[in-house]
């Protein structure tokens, strides 16, 4: 019988869309806040060594940066040599 695996999908489709959805909104509602959730730090850090920290940081993030577009530079390179290899190969 032609059709008979869409029909049973069609059937099982129907089915599930008879449940009871629950809106996002009543489940956001019905959840509870504990009061443990705050965050809470017991070291203080003063305006030096906050902008120490920023600093250090943002030097890391140069540095990721640097290495991520150096190794993306060479396998472009490697890429291209590659692709020139290839041509000249065939």
């Amino acid at each position: 019988m032609a059709g008979g695996g869409f029909i049973a999908h069609m059937i099982a489709s129907l089915n599930t869309n008879k449940r009871s959805h629950i809106s996002t909104f009543d489940k956001i509602k019905s959840h509870k806040k504990s009061e443990k959730s705050e965050l809470h730090f017991d070291k203080k850090a003063s305006p030096s060594q906050l902008k120490k920290i920023k600093e250090e940081i943002i030097k890391e993030n140069e540095i990721a940066f640097k290495r991520k577009v150096a190794i993306l530079m060479l396998l472009i390179i490697v890429i291209l040599i590659a692709l020139n290899h290839i041509g000249y190969s065939l």
